[in-house]
């Protein structure tokens, strides 16, 4: 189970800190991602850190804004969103993998659990 959290409502330029807990399973084990869904868009990938820890991916339009990272003695996966904009608004979901090809990491139907969601509101 994963449950996000940090989400709520900030002015363009600032920054919040999302972090999505995990619960019954081996969180070191698990590659963990960030997504998110404006309205009326497709669900799109933010980013993507490995089990390890030590491989990353960004989405072009958050890349030097965000940063995925993890704590695997808490089984908790933090995204760091600084110099927020009014673009980024959306619902963002946490999401586990296991799978072995990291660069599939930035899709979705890589991922066997997902986290309920949390809201993002950048206002301008």
């Amino acid at each position: 189970q994963l449950q996000a959290s940090g989400g709520g409502l900030v002015q363009a330029g600032g920054s919040l800190r999302l972090s999505c807990t995990a619960s019954g399973g081996t969180f070191s084990t698990w590659s963990m991602g960030w997504f998110r869904q404006a309205p009326g868009k497709e669900r799109e990938f933010v980013a993507a850190i490995a089990w390890s820890g030590g491989v990353m991916y960004y989405a072009d339009s958050v890349r030097g804004r965000f940063t995925i990272s993890r704590d695997n003695a808490k089984d908790t996966v933090y995204l760091q969103m600084n110099s927020l904009k009014p673009e980024d608004t959306a619902v963002y979901y946490c999401a586990a993998s296991r799978t072995v090809i990291l660069s599939s990491l930035l899709r979705s139907q890589s991922y066997a659990y997902w986290g309920q969601g949390t809201q993002v509101t950048v206002s301008s």
